[in-house]
């Protein structure tokens, strides 16, 4: 074994070779089809990009056109609307027109929760 590893990188691995069935056999029952997990990874995949989830951090606090949006975030309206693009087509940001301006917000109090708790996770 490397002594270099730091103790709090090393992964525990059991000592013994005995199977709990009835804890695999509750895991097994509580766990999701494969369909929902795969569409979890997926939007999981999303969150995973800066620039998205500094609009979604924006979003979470108003809405916003994407002129604003890019504004903000020092960035071309084209970048903007190529992510939030992607935010709408995995149903984390909706719009609404008034006029000639679009405006984006978030897609339900769900999308604010699950950013809210992963910010708090990273800032513990």
């Amino acid at each position: 074994m490397n002594d270099n590893i730091n103790s709090e990188d090393r992964i525990e691995v059991c000592q013994s070779n005995i199977i709990h069935n009835n804890i695999i056999e509750k895991a097994r029952e509580e766990m999701p089809d494969e369909e929902i997990l795969y569409d979890m990874a997926e939007l999981f995949k999303i969150f995973g990009d800066t620039t998205r989830i500094r609009i979604l951090y924006a979003l979470s606090s108003s809405e916003m056109c994407v002129c604003d949006i890019a504004t903000l975030l020092n960035m071309t309206q084209s970048a903007i609307s190529h992510q939030l693009r992607l935010l709408k087509q995995a149903s984390l940001v909706k719009y609404r027109r008034s006029g000639r301006t679009v405006y984006y917000s978030l897609c339900d109090d769900h999308i604010k929760t699950i950013f809210e708790q992963g910010l708090s996770h990273v800032q513990e």
